[in-house]
């Protein structure tokens, strides 16, 4: 199964957990994606998804100062991206019930 396909379908979930713990900068996020089991997930869909969630007020977004290098840019959860991530939590759970319920019928 090609797994680029369902990080597609789930990268918001994925960056909004992630984000829930503390807030993080493209490259962090990135990172801890990683760490967490995500190693397939793409350093541009993550830029991308953070740049979408921020444009559609989910996140918030500041500018620190670096000692590594330029300015880093960290987002952040706010209200909208709170009740956004409790939503799509219920729904990926519902989700993967119902996929463990048919899959343990196909393999009956």
């Amino acid at each position: 199964m090609d797994t680029s396909q369902l990080l597609k379908g789930v990268l918001d979930l994925a960056v909004l957990a992630v984000l829930r713990e503390t807030d993080g900068y493209g490259y962090d996020v990135l990172r801890r994606l990683r760490a967490a089991g995500l190693e397939d997930v793409a350093d541009a869909s993550v830029y991308g998804t953070l740049r979408r969630l921020f444009a559609a007020g989910a996140l918030t977004s500041y500018v620190q100062p670096s000692e590594e290098g330029p300015h880093r840019k960290y987002y952040g959860l706010n209200k909208t991206g709170l009740d956004l991530l409790a939503q799509s939590t219920k729904t990926w759970n519902h989700f993967a019930d119902t996929m463990s319920v048919l899959l343990q019928e196909e393999a009956a």
